[in-house]
């Protein structure tokens, strides 16, 4: 541990202080916003520094969730800014980067990006950066989207929801690739193949098992390789967004033996929720891809434990409550679930055995490095900004949606009783948040700064 540093503005101490490589008593000093040294527990405190003990609770990075789907503008009903990031806040994420579809405008132009910048801005309570989208036509205006900041270009492979973002075909998968890989931008992909969504059963009715086998493993498993394919022939950079399917694990761990530049995150929902508890008619627990059964929710935890999977974010998609009907044909897919990640996982990551830097690792670090981030956030690290989350472990609670900062208090997690209360949110080193309460907003739009 480094030395006591001779200015600090706070020092925050626990006897469980998440680093990257252990967990143990120290004090995490901070000066103008930025983590200045990790110190012994029982070091003096600069002079004038403000000390703050939260005892035995953890004292975490602050969390970077590169998942979010904040639908504003245009589709503000539905979250928002002010609601998502005051949620993610509560849950203990500091970081968080929206996706480029459900608003409207789309951030497909630049543009499209300054309205959605200008709509964010007054309303962020954590830091706040946004994916550019690829759909078909617009190639020439990745680059600029690139020169204005965004942290890279989503995609669809089958059809997205929504008609003002629809799916590249595989000519037009290519040719967006090529574009990105001249710059060396970073494409993140919904890879579900349209082929095989098209000849499965079309999904109708209340029962979930028909939902299920509307999505098969195949679909994920063929966009997967074809992903993988591209990648190694162009040099590309590409992400696999919300992976499902197990059965893919192998060939994505071939891949990146093989120096392919794949990454892939998986999500709390598969990590926590199964197929087999999901009640009929419950499409709060709709999503696509799908949950998937308890064996293939253990090959995820497996293939998180030898890192084939890299990171897990939220993919919060969430809707107003009348969009969620009991036909799983037709109800909205998306779960809402930004405030809860953390005590999700974490519940099953300790029932697994898995230590707190792995979780840390999955939700802090890798999304920071994914979004080249890592300068700057997801670790206690000196230089590092002062971005923290306080997590009281062994403190459990039952999920009452309303208690929820979530514009629409619908979630798959209702009910459900958790390990790990979130005691408060810390950025650049001031308190944003107490027991769910907002307390400050100091929240910054952020960009790509590499080039």
């Amino acid at each position: 541990m480094a030395a006591t540093p001779p200015h600090a503005d706070l020092v925050l101490r626990s006897t469980r202080v998440v680093t990257p490589d252990t967990t143990g008593p120290a004090a995490v000093a901070v000066a103008d916003g930025r983590i200045a040294a990790v110190l012994p527990h029982d070091a003096p405190p600069p002079a004038g520094a403000t000390v703050v003990d939260v005892g035995d609770d953890m004292l975490l990075p602050g969390l970077v969730d590169t998942h979010v789907h904040v639908n504003d503008p245009g589709r503000t009903e539905w979250e928002g800014f002010w609601t998502a990031t005051q949620a993610a806040a509560a849950g203990g994420i500091t970081t968080l980067l929206d996706m480029p579809l459900n608003s409207l405008p789309p951030t497909t132009t630049a543009a499209n990006l300054a309205v959605k910048q200008d709509v964010a801005r007054p309303k962020a309570h954590v830091d706040t950066g946004f994916w550019g989208g690829a759909i078909p036509g617009n190639v020439k205006e990745l680059r600029p989207l690139h020169e204005a900041g965004v942290f890279g270009f989503k995609c669809f492979l089958s059809p997205s929801g929504v008609e003002e973002f629809p799916e590249l075909d595989p000519a037009g998968l290519e040719a967006a690739l090529t574009e990105i890989a001249a710059f060396d931008g970073l494409l993140i992909v919904h890879a579900e193949d349209p082929g095989h969504l098209g000849s499965a059963p079309q999904p109708h009715g209340p029962r979930y098992a028909d939902f299920l086998a509307s999505r098969p493993r195949a679909a994920e498993n063929d966009a997967i390789a074809l992903l993988i394919d591209l990648a190694r022939t162009l040099d590309a950079r590409v992400h696999v967004l919300h992976l499902s399917s197990s059965d893919a694990l192998p060939m994505i761990a071939a891949a990146k033996r093989d120096g392919v530049r794949v990454t892939v995150e998986t999500c709390p929902h598969f990590l926590t929720l199964t197929a087999e508890e999901v009640p009929d008619g419950a499409t709060e627990f709709k999503c696509c891809p799908p949950i998937r059964e308890r064996e293939n929710q253990d090959a995820l935890w497996a293939g998180l434990a030898d890192g084939t999977i890299d990171c897990v974010v939220s993919d919060h998609s969430p809707c107003t409550a009348d969009l969620k009907v009991a036909d799983f044909g037709q109800a909205w897919g998306g779960i809402s679930s930004l405030q809860l990640g953390l005590p999700a996982v974490w519940t099953e990551a300790r029932r697994r055995g898995h230590r707190p830097e792995d979780v840390v690792r999955w939700m802090a670090a890798a999304p920071a490095a994914l979004a080249g981030l890592d300068g700057t956030k997801g670790g206690i690290v000196p230089g590092r900004d002062a971005d923290f989350a306080v997590l009281a472990p062994d403190e459990t609670f039952t999920v009452d949606p309303a208690e929820l900062h979530h514009r629409n208090q619908v979630t798959a997690y209702a009910g459900k009783t958790l390990s790990g209360v979130v005691r408060s949110a810390w950025l650049r080193g001031v308190q944003i948040t107490d027991h769910g309460r907002t307390i400050a907003k100091t929240g910054r739009l952020i960009e790509r700064t590499s080039a």
